[in-house]
Order: structure tokens, then C-alpha cells, then sequence
């Protein structure tokens, strides 16, 4: 699937805010991966399709997720703003035929992240959180971090999105307490 096919399916399904959003986290991929030496074209088609679902009921969300018994089944026990997540990935190997899974995967973690996540799964998790059109606390130190340390930028992520969701006496997804620790040790073992 060409950049120009997937904006069009996107435009088609998506209402025009977060079309937007999701042409930003392209575009900001796209940056992000010449930057970091990621492939470029992976990254901006993942950018794109990242919230292809977004806008699903949490019924149909389920039922895609449920097609794939076991494999994400686990984040319906957490928050159903994580389900888009892996139900977009389903959706656009179903719908598209996209069977990479370095996309799939970037797809799969945009809103998580893992331990041991890959360049360019870190590049969409942070494009996803840095986009131009994002404005809330904290958004522009992790935009600063970015420029100079993808891992850095990654972490200070995870950072915050716990704190956030602590806050709101919210639960965390185990996978993101893994990617926090991971970078803890990563940064440790510099």
C-alpha cells in the first residue's frame, strides 16, 4: 500500500481531527525515521494507519481483536483506549493485505509501547505523542528530547504516561511498565 492509498482510506474513515492527527504522525515519522535511520516509507505508512480504527465501537474493536485468540486478547482487561491499537493492526492486514510486521507491530504498540521495542516502533510511539498538532503539559520536552535522543524522547514518554495515568488512578498496561523498565536499564547500562 502506496502513502497516498493509505491517506485516502484513512480521509474515508477517520472524522477530519484526527485525519489530521494522523497525517501529522506520518509526516513527523517520516522526520523522525531519516533522522534515526529507520525506513522511511515504513514509517510514514505506519504514521498513517496507526488510528485507522480509532473510531470503531468497542463491539467491533472486540470482535477484531477476538479473531486473533490469544494474541491481544489481554488488553481488553485494561482500558478500551488501548484497543484500536492492536484492532488497527488486524484491520489493515485483513483489509490491505499489509503483512510486514515491522508496521504491524508499530501499529500494534503505538499507544504501549514493549520491552525491546524496535526503531521503528519507537519512532511511531513517539510520533504519535509529538505530532505538531498535540498541546498538553509536558509535550514540548519530550519533543526537545526527541531531537537529540530517540531514547531519551521514548522514555521521557513512558514517564509521563504513567505518572498521568497514576494520577487519574488509572491502570497500566504491563507492556508499558516493561518498555519503562527497559529503557531504565538501558539508560543505565550507557
Amino acid at each position: 500500500m502506496k502513502i497516498n492509498e493509505a491517506e485516502q482510506a484513512i480521509k474515508a474513515i477517520l472524522p477530519e481531527k484526527r485525519f489530521r492527527h494522523s497525517v501529522g504522525v506520518s509526516e513527523t515519522a517520516g522526520r523522525l525515521a531519516e533522522m534515526y535511520g529507520a525506513n522511511k516509507e515504513k514509517a510514514e505508512l505506519a504514521g498513517m494507519l496507526h488510528d485507522i480504527v480509532k473510531y470503531f465501537s468497542d463491539d467491533e474493536l472486540k470482535t477484531i481483536i477476538l479473531r486473533k485468540p490469544g494474541t491481544w486478547s489481554d488488553s481488553l482487561d485494561y482500558s478500551d483506549k488501548l484497543w484500536h491499537a492492536p484492532a488497527g493492526a488486524i484491520y489493515i492486514e485483513e483489509t490491505y493485505g499489509i503483512k510486514d510486521p515491522e508496521i504491524l507491530n508499530a501499529v500494534i504498540y503505538h499507544t504501549t509501547g514493549r520491552k525491546q521495542m524496535t526503531l521503528l516502533e519507537k519512532i511511531v510511539f513517539l510520533a504519535d505523542y509529538i505530532e505538531p498538532g498535540r498541546d498538553f503539559p509536558g509535550v514540548d520536552e519530550v519533543r526537545e528530547a526527541a531531537e537529540r535522543d530517540l531514547n531519551l524522547a521514548v522514555f521521557l514518554e513512558l514517564q509521563k504516561t504513567i505518572i498521568y495515568l497514576l494520577s487519574k488512578s488509572q491502570s497500566v498496561y504491563p507492556k508499558t511498565f516493561e518498555a519503562y523498565n527497559d529503557l531504565v536499564q538501558q539508560q543505565k547500562n550507557k
